[in-house]
């Protein structure tokens, strides 16, 4: 216990000092993982005065100058706290290798970085270490077993209390709900990743996520997770379980297999298993909204039609194969008898996953089966929907309701587009083009180029839109958005105020969240890779949040302002949690990015 004491106080220690020990200015922002050789390439230097020197393009390795690069400034307005921003661009800068910037009179120093084609090479394979760490039921991370208990009814067709099998799934986040809001997307984006880049995913695990490879990609051995519990939640064609759990599970730091939380049937017992209906839902008076339940069944569609192929064609397993077209057929049958949308639920709090679209999840169902069935109902159906989702978004918006317009991209545009006409291909893009349009309006105001809004899980919404540009550019070739896109992604990765990346060890040698809010990291000091954290807020809404405080000392103090703020500090549920979802809705982006080892 001593040795574990003494080696976390170094980590921390290290920690607060790599952001304290930095110079005085100015301060370079690069992404720490790395650039693609044939890329747009900048940092971001900034300083409380006139920067009047060049920087260095330096190798890692042998401490050579490369290139000597002149900063450019910037004549956009940096939120605050700094008043002199430039643009230093390095994109002429294609051999691989791994090099840092330097200012050459103040010796102000970036985190080293990778150039190369490789750079994010098994990049995706860290993030579904993250997920393997979330798993409800077996957790390989832990080698324990939890929650096998779940659940006991609410609002389901059967008496109240009655148990049903809802043990599986994934951990929302740094507490220990299960969401099929969240679950279902997860899975379903897995999937579309596999389809869309096989060749990336490894297999380095067994389906159960230990170290012992089975021949199959470990992408659909995590897609395969999320697709048995959702098979569990919908054990009827008129059933489907949309949560298991409630805001009793924060008590404090616990670990999954000793869950003191009670539901009525005692503790590290039985907890709720809340059946969607389509109507309001809760226990107290924080109740949720509903008018249907589409946008859970029609992803959730989605996601089992998606499995009846890949389970099919590449898998050859045809008795799965089957079994998730059954599902996917009654999933969106479901999803058709009762259109409209259905929130998470709260017990005691006022926060809730917000959703109140569902269009655009079922024009996702409707595309996927049929492209698994090849009937021409599913693809009216599917464009029907398509025009009804539209582009309802939050991309145009400067602020919305946690979770309002969940997914954060629609993947159903992308599902459809290959099975329409010319005409309808050019507006299905035009839907995703006028989201990136409303996102580039936003970010030529920053320096950054920076466009989503800032609301808590601000860093869903940008691997999304980072994700809705890659499928435009697959579905038009229209690569005009390129240099945008990497902007965005650099953003993630260090190119930001506070020269932090977003993503758990990520990478293991520079600045990364450390101090997350998660169990896992309270009781057990043990750092998870991969996972994506909520990401930066406005500064209003983080002063405005119910019980959030700082743990220790901001790190960062020196860079937030009054317009944003992000803090590496556990008691920060809103900046600092790491998401299931959101590091599941991250792999696209990744694997985009990874394919790119082989141009």
């Amino acid at each position: 216990m001593k040795t574990t004491i003494i080696c976390f106080l170094s980590i921390i220690l290290g920690h607060f000092s790599m952001a304290q020990d930095r110079p005085s200015g100015p301060f370079i922002r690069i992404n720490q993982v790395g650039y693609i050789e044939e890329e747009h390439k900048t940092a971001i230097v900034f300083s409380h005065n006139k920067v009047n020197e060049t920087f260095q393009l330096i190798n890692a390795d042998s401490n050579k100058t490369i290139a000597t690069l002149k900063p450019k400034k910037s004549d956009r307005k940096g939120w605050g706290t700094f008043d002199h921003f430039y643009e230093v661009d390095f994109s002429d800068h294609k051999t691989a290798g791994r090099y840092y910037i330097q200012g050459k009179k103040s010796k102000s120093k970036s985190t080293p970085f990778t150039i190369g084609n490789d750079a994010y090479h098994q990049k995706p394979d860290i993030l579904l270490e993250f997920m393997r760490q979330q798993r409800c039921g077996y957790n390989p991370y832990l080698d324990m077993v939890c929650h096998q208990r779940d659940g006991r009814s609410a609002y389901g067709p059967m008496p109240e209390g009655t148990y049903v099998d809802a043990s599986g799934g994934w951990h929302d986040a740094g507490d220990q709900l299960k969401y099929l809001i969240t679950g279902s997307y997860a899975t379903a984006h897995m999937l579309m990743a596999y389809e869309l880049y096989p060749e990336t995913f490894d297999d380095l695990t067994n389906h159960l996520g230990q170290p012992i490879p089975n021949g199959i990609p470990d992408i659909l051995d995590e897609a395969k997770w999320g697709l048995d519990w959702i098979l569990k939640l919908h054990p009827g064609p008129d059933q489907l379980i949309h949560q298991v759990a409630d805001d009793r599970d924060h008590i404090g730091w616990k670990m999954p297999d000793e869950d003191p939380s009670d539901y009525g049937w005692g503790p590290n017992s039985y907890r709720v298993a809340y059946f969607a209906t389509g109507k309001p839902q809760g226990l107290k008076k924080y109740q949720s909204e509903a008018t249907g339940v589409s946008n859970l069944a029609g992803r959730s569609a989605a996601a089992m039609a998606l499995a009846a192929r890949i389970w099919k064609e590449e898998l050859k397993d045809s008795v799965f194969a089957a079994k998730c077209l059954r599902a996917a057929k009654s999933l969106y049958r479901l999803g058709r008898e009762k259109e409209g949308f259905q929130q998470g639920n709260s017990f005691g709090a006022p926060y809730r996953y917000s959703e109140k679209t569902w269009a655009d999840d079922m024009e996702w169902g409707a595309a996927e089966l049929y492209k698994s069935t090849g009937k021409k109902e599913y693809l009216n159906e599917a464009r029907e929907y398509a025009v009804k989702a539209n582009t309802v978004s939050w991309t145009a918006k400067d602020s919305v309701a946690h979770y309002e317009y969940y997914p954060f991209i629609n993947l159903g545009h992308y599902a459809l587009y290959d099975a329409v006409d010319d005409n309808f291909k050019e507006t299905l893009a035009g839907y995703y083009k006028s989201g990136l349009e409303d996102n580039i309006k936003r970010a030529t105001k920053n320096p950054y180029n920076i466009g989503v809004p800032f609301v808590w899980c601000s860093n869903n919404l940008l691997t999304s839109i980072i994700t809705q540009g890659i499928l435009y550019e697959k579905m038009t070739g229209d690569t005009s958005y390129n240099q945008f896109l990497v902007e965005q992604r650099d953003w993630l990765f260090g190119r930001n105020p506070w020269g932090t990346s977003m993503f758990t060890k990520l990478p293991d040698h520079g600045e990364y969240p450390l101090d997350v809010h998660t169990s896992i990291w309270a009781l057990t000091k043990k750092e998870v890779p991969g996972g994506l954290v909520d990401g930066p807020v406005y500064t209003s809404i983080f002063n405005s949040l119910k019980g959030l405080h700082l743990s220790n000392p901001d790190v960062f103090e020196a860079f937030q302002n009054e317009f944003v703020t992000y803090h590496d500090d556990i008691g920060d549920y809103s900046t600092n949690e790491p998401t299931m979802d959101g590091t599941a809705g991250s792999i696209i982006m990744m694997a985009h990015w990874a394919s790119r080892k082989n141009p």
